[in-house]
């Protein structure tokens, strides 16, 4: 047994295949390693330790997934008016700003997560805003972010040294003691291939609708808060559009790898 080191092992877990020789030993071993016990139908096998019982295993995933997309597409909010309604009302309103709204079918994580929402009486947008701090690899989610507040205003909570969050502020410590010349954010362009992934630069001086207009949302915006003076594997765009010179500093090469994680979640 891996857990007390005493008994003959009886069990093995089938999500990190530790062995286990009772009960007691299998709890302890889900508390101290954060183990679920749920098998990972998609952990990696290599060719050479490929199996029949893999392929099978490999089979009824995708079967219970087919059964998964079309239980959502019959439930009955998809098939709701008032729920087309909405989106359609939702990306009428973005058009006017000359902002491309998409949205995407129920069942995917975005589209459940999606808080944003049209004030009429206001003639506002309140956006459901996701933050993301590569170098210190942490995650935001805002909701209700007036269309009219300034992108310094957003950040000032999470890298503003006076206003932060104490807690915060510690995890973010690297872009709270760096000068705010330096903080660049930066949106990705959609509709783009996999291979060629390149972002538009934001200007934090002015609104979070003034930032979004001409460009491309699927849901929400997502923006990525990094650092001039740290490279971030990044591919920013210039201003007119063009593909940056190959020569260029080192902070232009590819995807990071906290979007590549975004990229496999959303799919």
């Amino acid at each position: 047994c891996e857990t007390c080191s005493k008994e003959e092992a009886k069990y093995r877990c089938p999500r990190c295949m530790k062995y286990s020789c009772s009960l007691l030993c299998v709890k302890k071993h889900k508390l101290a390693l954060s183990c679920n016990g749920v098998r990972d139908k998609t952990a990696f096998i290599s060719v050479n330790e490929f199996t029949d019982l893999n392929l099978l295993s490999d089979y009824r995933f995708l079967e219970d997934v087919g059964r998964t997309a079309d239980a959502a597409a019959r439930h009955c909010i998809v098939h709701s008016p008032a729920t087309k309604r909405l989106l359609y009302c939702l990306r009428n309103k973005a058009r006017g700003c000359n902002i491309e709204l998409k949205t995407l079918p129920v069942g995917f994580t975005k589209r459940r997560e999606n808080s944003t929402t049209f004030n009429s009486m206001e003639n506002k947008f309140y956006w459901h805003l996701k933050l993301i701090f590569p170098h210190c690899h942490a995650e935001y989610t805002l909701k209700g972010v007036p269309d009219n507040k300034t992108l310094a205003d957003i950040l000032k909570p999470y890298i503003d040294p006076v206003e932060s969050d104490p807690v915060v502020c510690q995890r973010l410590k690297i872009y709270t003691a760096a000068p705010q010349s330096d903080v660049r954010i930066l949106m990705k362009i959609e509709n783009r291939s996999r291979n060629s992934i390149r972002y538009n630069e934001l200007d934090a001086s002015r609104s979070l609708l003034d930032n979004l207009k001409g460009k491309v949302i699927i849901e929400y915006p997502t923006l990525f808060v990094v650092l001039k003076t740290l490279k971030n594997d990044m591919v920013v765009l210039g201003q007119d559009g063009s593909e940056p010179a190959e020569n260029s500093d080192s902070e232009s090469s590819s995807l990071s790898s906290v979007e590549e994680g975004e990229i496999r979640d959303s799919s």
